[in-house]
């Protein structure tokens, strides 16, 4: 089965057993920038400049990504001048987890639990319904990542995004962040896409290290 970059980042982001959304800020921010690249990789969208410009507003045949590309239309042609890639970031990471995990729910990868904390507070949980998926996902970045394999444009742009929101314990639980950190930073800086792709990378890091900047300070203050 071939999912989305935004359903793989979603689903690393997932305990497999309770269900519940591990480091919840930083996966929403990398989720929304596994759409937008997955987008920009279909040729539907470009950047520039640090700017978001949609080039092909054709379905790409995929639900999710289809109904985001529609919403990133509508938003971008109201403006005057094509807007900041990290405005769009910022407006759609609340909103791009819910859709991904119902994508991953419709596909049967996950299943939904509904649950009330003292009878009172309604939670979701999102445990694994079918395995296989995450299996394949962590056996291709593993081969990657710790066995030193060359990745194709996907899988880099994935590592990329995954390594920008510092979801490393998500991606290779139990092993070295530090050793990790540094095999997935090589690649991300890589030569592996063209300029247009890789500068959206940029945009989406930078947006990333921003929200976690003041997600500290906002903590420590």
């Amino acid at each position: 089965m071939t999912i989305t970059l935004a359903e793989e980042i979603m689903l690393l982001s997932l305990d497999d057993e309770s269900g519940r959304a591990e480091e919840r800020q930083a996966a929403s921010w990398a989720v929304a920038g596994g759409i937008l690249l997955e987008l920009a990789l279909a040729g539907r969208v470009s950047v520039a400049g640090g700017r978001l410009t949609v080039t092909d507003a054709a379905p790409t045949g995929e639900e999710l990504l289809d109904e985001r590309l529609a919403r990133i239309a509508d938003w971008a042609g109201s403006r005057k001048t094509a807007p900041k890639v990290t405005d769009w970031l910022t407006k759609d990471q609340g909103k791009a987890p819910g859709a991904t995990v119902a994508r991953l729910c419709a596909r049967g990868v996950v299943t939904e639990e509904r649950h009330r904390i003292l009878g009172m507070f309604p939670v979701r949980r999102y445990p694994e319904a079918d395995g296989a998926v995450e299996r394949g996902l962590r056996e291709r970045l593993r081969a990657v990542v710790l066995d030193g394999g060359e990745p194709d444009e996907r899988t880099a742009g994935l590592i990329a995004l995954v390594h920008g929101a510092k979801l490393h314990r998500s991606a290779f639980p139990g092993e070295p962040v530090k050793e990790v950190a540094a095999r997935m930073g090589e690649i991300a800086e890589g030569r592996w896409a063209a300029e247009g792709i890789r500068e959206a990378i940029r945009n989406m890091q930078a947006a990333m290290a921003a929200v976690t900047v003041a997600t500290i300070v906002a903590v420590t203050g």
